[in-house]
């Protein structure tokens, strides 16, 4: 009996300790939030086909890195549902490159308190790769 109630909490812990952030207090992540504000930025538009060359490595290294454990496709789970984030932003050059790097260096105040982990051994090319795939599922 104890152990039905034991092994529900300690995944719970270990799932919302993987998508927690580092030891930065509050006051630096408000303050950086503020600084850096997450306002989607128009500029020239990704051609279809290079978006749709992209979604099928976006979504195989989705599928090897950790993200599926804070996002989903269609249901906000730690972090916002993929379609959430391709609502948010069009796909532009200059969007890819900034959630590109969003993703590789963590960080949170963008969709509520809870930090991304960063992705530090995550390439520029492969996290572009995967904001892209992200991007196409309006």
């Amino acid at each position: 009996m104890r152990m039905r109630f034991l092994a529900p909490v300690v995944l719970s812990v270990v799932l919302l300790a993987s998508c927690g952030g580092g030891s930065e207090n509050k006051t630096e992540k408000k303050e950086e939030s503020a600084a850096t504000s997450e306002t989607p930025v128009d500029n020239s538009m990704v051609s279809p086909g290079a978006a749709e060359a992209a979604a099928s490595k976006g979504a195989a290294l989705i599928e090897q890195k950790d993200c599926k454990t804070c996002h989903k496709i269609d249901t906000k789970l730690v972090g916002p549902g993929y379609k959430e984030v391709a609502q948010k932003y069009e796909a532009t050059e200059a969007n890819i490159d900034k959630l590109a790097d969003k993703v590789i260096a963590g960080g949170s105040g963008n969709w509520g308190e809870v930090a991304m982990t960063p992705h530090a051994d995550l390439s520029k090319d492969d996290a572009k790769e995967m904001v892209k795939y992200i991007l196409s599922l309006k």
